[in-house]
């Protein structure tokens, strides 16, 4: 069954005000696999010469104490549309230009090494909370994939319709997430369950929720993301 991205408004003032901001291979169906035992043993083995480079320069933001913590100031974007999707029945695809594509169940996520961050989520908007996210770090993914040298993008595509595309060097951040908790809780249907990206380095809208497919890429399409495709900044970093 496809999916219909519900209309979402930008008024010409809200654009002005934003645009000027800067800032498939191998799949594995079921968990226990003796593939995927072996590659989270690798997982901090080096990918390539370019991303092992990324990986060693970045450095992490400050983040929070558990008491920062401010769960009421998180709010919720809502629109016609909130997916509800069963995790039982819930698998991510990771693809593109790698040499190790997998598709897997939240079970096998699960399995991966879990990260918690207390961090602050910034909205375009012009509000911020301090939040608590779980969850497995997308340079592990990248890494499980084995991505090819020349991979430069990575895209995100959810369940709703809703599309995003970020650089490698952000997606493979040490604070970047898949995440699927939030403030120790298992994630919400309208916080972008069962996984979301989470990351202190972006705004808000690029933080795509429910997340169903993951592309490495060395090209940036024509389409670079739902917002940004109406005028907002493409990087958005903070």
């Amino acid at each position: 069954m496809s999916l219909i991205l519900p209309k979402r408004t930008l008024s010409r003032r809200h654009l002005l005000q934003i645009s000027g901001l800067s800032g498939l291979g191998l799949f594995l169906g079921g968990c226990g696999t003796n593939l995927l035992s072996d590659n989270i043993r690798q997982i901090s083995e080096p990918l390539n010469q370019s991303l092992e480079a990324l990986l060693q320069t970045q450095k992490p933001i400050p983040e929070f104490s558990l008491d920062a913590i401010e769960p009421d100031k998180l709010l919720v974007n809502t629109f016609d549309f909130t997916p509800q999707i069963d995790p039982a029945q819930f698998y991510l695809t990771i693809d593109g230009e790698v040499s190790n594509a997998m598709r897997l169940s939240m079970a096998d996520i699960q399995k991966l090494p879990l990260t918690s961050m207390v961090i602050r989520h910034v909205c375009v908007e012009g509000w911020a909370a301090i939040v608590q996210w779980g969850g497995i770090r997308l340079r592990d993914l990248v890494a499980l994939v084995q991505p090819k040298s020349s991979v430069r993008y990575v895209y995100f595509k959810s369940a709703d319709g809703y599309y995003e595309s970020w650089d490698i060097a952000s997606a493979v951040h040490p604070q970047t997430l898949m995440a699927y908790q939030k403030n120790g809780q298992p994630l919400s249907a309208d916080n972008g369950a069962p996984i979301r990206l989470a990351s202190p380095i972006k705004l808000g809208y690029k933080q795509s929720k429910w997340v169903t497919q993951i592309t490495l890429t060395s090209n940036l399409l024509p389409t670079k993301g739902y917002w940004e495709d109406q005028g907002y900044e493409w990087f958005a970093g903070l």
